[in-house]
């Protein structure tokens, strides 16, 4: 069989052609290109067996990025496990907000796989980012990440939200919080049934962290400094509320590529 029957054929059995792809270029080490090129060309019963082995799994709902090993994010391509979320396209938002203010010194909190802060590290490469996790799995993750994509200006540490940076200021912090509700129904569906749970759900309004976060981050903003943090679909309203409570200046909400309010955040206030 060649490599356009056998996709043809996983396109057939319910699988979606774009996954299809994914899937046979992660087979053969090989890009968009060799495929559409290289069309007719008989696959090895090696690769045959490999790229069924990983249809198989695809078919009972594993999600693609982890079958790969990485997702691309914000133009760069991340290393993902099962140990951190998968990047999604809906995040970018939260970097390119926080590169609109130029951050000098900025605090990226429950980090995961790296890709907000290594992304804007990149892009900022006389920034200083410093990016926390609690998870050991997810930081490795993290370091590796930012080792091949070179990213000399980012510091990883452990810790539960700020622990590790007391007593340290950042004029910009950005977060991209669990904000799941304990027990939402989308916890069992789709991909969010691979992803960890502790880097998903948060309490039984989805907003436990979110209120850490906003709580501690004026004593870790310098005046002026901007915290901006991702959040659920429908949380905005409330997120708004949290900051203006907690003393924030030039409270909004920003909207992702969907129309959907993906983004709030605040401004701490000058002395």
């Amino acid at each position: 069989m060649n490599i356009a029957e056998l996709m043809r054929a996983s396109a057939l059995s319910g699988m979606e052609a774009v996954d299809a792809r994914v899937l046979m270029r992660a087979t053969l080490g090989v890009d968009d290109a060799y495929l559409i090129a290289h069309a007719d060309d008989e696959l090895s019963a090696q690769h045959a067996a490999q790229f069924r082995a990983l249809a198989a799994r695809r078919a009972a709902g594993e999600p693609v990025a982890y079958l790969v090993g990485e997702r691309e994010f914000y133009d760069h391509v991340f290393k993902v496990t099962p140990a951190v979320l998968i990047p999604r396209p809906e995040t970018e938002l939260l970097v390119e907000l926080a590169l609109q203010h130029q951050p000098k010194n900025l605090l990226d909190l429950g980090t995961g796989s790296g890709c907000i802060a290594i992304s804007i590290a990149l892009a900022l490469p006389a920034a200083r980012v410093t990016a926390l996790d609690r998870s050991d799995a997810a930081l490795a993750v993290a370091r590796e990440n930012a080792a091949v994509l070179k990213a000399r200006n980012v510091t990883l540490l452990c810790g539960e939200w700020f622990e590790a940076v007391r007593g340290q200021r950042f004029d910009t912090i950005v977060a991209n919080p669990p904000y799941v509700a304990d027990g939402d129904a989308h916890l069992t569906q789709g991909d969010l049934r691979f992803e960890p749970a502790s880097a998903l759900a948060a309490g039984v309004d989805g907003l436990a962290d979110i209120r850490c976060i906003v709580a501690g981050a004026r004593a870790h903003l310098t005046p002026g400094g901007w915290l901006l943090f991702e959040h659920g679909h429908d949380q905005a309203p409330r997120c708004r509320e949290l900051l203006s409570c907690a003393g924030f200046n030039d409270v909004q909400s920003w909207h992702d590529l969907a129309g959907i309010e993906r983004v709030s955040g605040g401004c701490a206030p000058s002395l």
